[in-house]
C-alpha cells in the first residue's frame, strides 16, 4: 500500500546502520508556533558547535550575514516562503555527546509532521517567542500552538520537555518578561500534568545562552540550553516488556545468504523485550508456535537481540509467515478487536463516527472503524468537551473497532506496540496518529 512519508512511527530496518549510535545519541526536536525561531536555533547549535563547514555558511548568506534558518530549511518552498514545512533532521556532536535533531514545522496545517518527529524523540524543546506575548504584566496568555505542541509531546511520551523562551534580546526589560512567561509556562504545565525539565531564556539569533551561558541574563541561574541537552537521558527501550517483533521482510535461503539451518529468515526491528536462540514464539495472526534457533544481527552475525535492534530470526520449522505478521512471546499478548485510544486527527476532513480507515500497526494493515468519539480536548482550557466529530489537528479520545485482532499494549507501556497510524483508504493520506490507552 502506498502511504506518505509521515508514517515514521514505524521505523524501517535501515536505520540500524545509521552513522550515529542512537543508543547513546540524544534524538530531540524543536517545536512551537510559527516563526518562534526553531530553525534559527538549530542553525545556531550547528554553527556554535562547529558542525557547519565554511562553504555551507557561505551558501546561506543574506545581506552579508548568514541566515541560520536556511541551514535546516532545505526545500525550495521553505526558502521561498520562509517557513518550515517538513521535518529536517540534522546531526552534530560535542565533546560530551552526539545529537540527532529535528526541526518540526510550526504551522498548524503541518501538525502531522510534528507528530511524526515527536514519536521517536527522546526530548522536545518547545520554543516560545517572547515578542509575540504581552509579557509586561503577570497572567501571560500562551499561544495555542505552543500549548498544542507541548501537549502532543506529552501524549507521544517524549521523556523530556524543555521550554526555551526565545527573542528576549528584542523585548524591553527582558528579566521581567522572562519571569512572567516562565510563570505562565509553569501554570500551564501544572494544569496539564506536564513534567518539564527546565525553562531557559535564550536568543537564538545572538547565540545568548544557547551554547555558551550568559551569566545573570534575565536573572537566570542555570546551564545553557546545550549543556542541559547534554545531560538529558535517552528514552529507555521496552526491553522489560514481553517479546514482540513485527516482520518486515522474509528472506528466502540462497547459496549466498544460506543460514546454518537452510531456512527462511524473518527480519524486523524488535519492538519489545529480548530474543535469543531457544526462545518460543507464536505468530499473529496465524497462532502457530515455533522455537527460535538462530538470531542474526544487521550484519548477519549470530547472537541475541533486544528492543530497538534490527534482527533476523530463523525458526525450527517452516511456517506461513509474511510481512506484516508479528512474532510474539507465547501467552504474553492478548490480541483485541476493540481499542480505546487517544487520537491526534491530522486529515483536512473532520473525523466522524462510522468512518473506516486502514490502520497500520508495525507493518500490519487492518481495516478500522471509528465507533465512538468520547470527547475532544480543548488545547486552550485543557477541558474534555463532548464531540461528534474531530476537526483537523484536534485531539480526542475514540473507540476503534478492528476487522482483525491486533496485539496492542497501552502506549504508556510501549511506544512500538501502543502506536498506530490511520490512513485514508481512498486517498492514502495519513489521517491520524493513534495512541492506545
Amino acid at each position: 500500500m502506498n502511504t506518505t512519508k509521515s508514517i515514521a512511527i514505524c521505523a524501517d530496518l535501515s536505520s540500524a546502520t545509521a552513522e550515529f549510535d542512537t543508543q547513546s545519541a540524544l534524538r530531540f526536536i524543536t517545536c512551537g508556533s510559527v516563526d518562534d525561531g526553531k530553525s534559527t536555533l538549530i542553525g545556531r547549535l550547528l554553527v556554535d558547535s562547529r558542525s557547519v563547514l565554511q562553504d555551507q555558511l557561505a551558501g546561506v548568506q543574506r545581506g552579508g550575514a548568514p541566515d541560520l534558518a536556511l541551514l535546516t530549511d532545505g526545500l525550495a518552498a521553505e526558502r521561498e516562503q520562509g517557513i518550515t514545512i517538513d521535518v529536517a533532521w540534522r546531526y552534530f556532536a560535542t565533546a560530551r555527546r552526539k545529537f540527532i535533531i529535528g526541526d518540526a514545522p510550526g504551522h498548524e496545517q503541518y501538525t502531522r509532521n510534528m507528530v511524526t518527529a515527536a514519536s521517536s524523540a527522546d526530548a522536545a524543546v518547545v520554543l516560545v517567542d517572547a515578542t509575540k506575548l504581552d509579557a509586561h504584566a503577570p497572567g501571560v496568555t500562551l499561544l495555542a500552538q505552543t500549548r498544542r505542541h507541548a501537549l502532543l509531546a506529552a501524549l507521544l511520551r517524549v521523556p523530556s520537555l524543555v521550554f526555551a523562551v526565545n527573542k528576549l534580546d528584542a523585548v524591553p526589560d527582558a528579566a521581567t518578561a522572562f519571569a512572567h512567561i516562565r510563570a505562565a509556562l509553569q501554570t500551564f504545565a501544572q494544569d496539564a500534568g506536564l513534567a518539564v525539565r527546565a525553562i531557559v531564556p535564550i536568543s537564538a539569533l545572538q547565540g545568548w545562552n544557547v551554547v555558551e551561558p550568559r551569566a545573570g541574563w534575565c536573572d537566570y541561574i542555570g546551564p545553557s540550553l546545550l549543556t542541559l541537552l547534554e545531560d538529558l537521558p535517552v528514552a529507555s527501550s521496552d526491553v522489560n516488556e514481553p517479546f514482540a517483533l513485527p516482520v518486515q521482510w522474509v528472506e528466502k535461503p540462497t547459496a549466498q545468504t544460506e543460514t546454518a539451518h537452510g531456512r527462511r529468515v524473518f527480519w524486523g526491528r524488535v519492538a519489545a523485550g529480548t530474543v535469543a536462540p531457544g526462545q518460543a514464539v507464536t505468530v499473529l495472526p496465524g497462532g502457530q508456535s515455533a522455537t527460535v534457533v538462530q538470531v542474526l544481527d544487521h550484519v548477519r552475525q549470530p547472537g541475541a537481540g533486544r528492543a530497538g535492534a534490527s534482527v533476523g530470526l530463523v525458526l525450527d520449522r517452516e511456517l506461513d509467515i509474511s510481512r506484516g505478521d508479528w512474532l510474539l512471546a507465547p501467552g504474553a499478548h492478548a490480541p483485541t478487536r476493540e481499542i480505546e485510544a487517544t487520537l491526534a486527527w491530522l486529515d483536512d476532513e473532520p473525523l466522524t463516527v462510522g468512518r473506516v480507515h486502514w490502520a497500520l500497526h508495525g507493518h500490519r494493515w487492518v481495516k478500522a472503524r471509528v465507533t465512538r468519539i468520547a470527547h475532544r480536548l480543548d488545547v486552550n482550557t485543557l477541558a474534555e468537551e463532548d464531540a461528534t466529530e474531530l476537526p483537523s489537528n484536534a485531539i480526542g479520545h475514540v473507540t476503534l473497532a478492528l476487522q482483525e485482532p491486533l496485539a496492542v499494549r497501552p502506549y504508556a507501556q510501549s511506544r512500538a506496540l501502543g502506536a498506530l497510524v490511520l490512513v485514508d483508504s481512498a486517498t492514502h493520506r495519513t489521517s491520524a496518529a493513534v495512541l492506545v490507552r
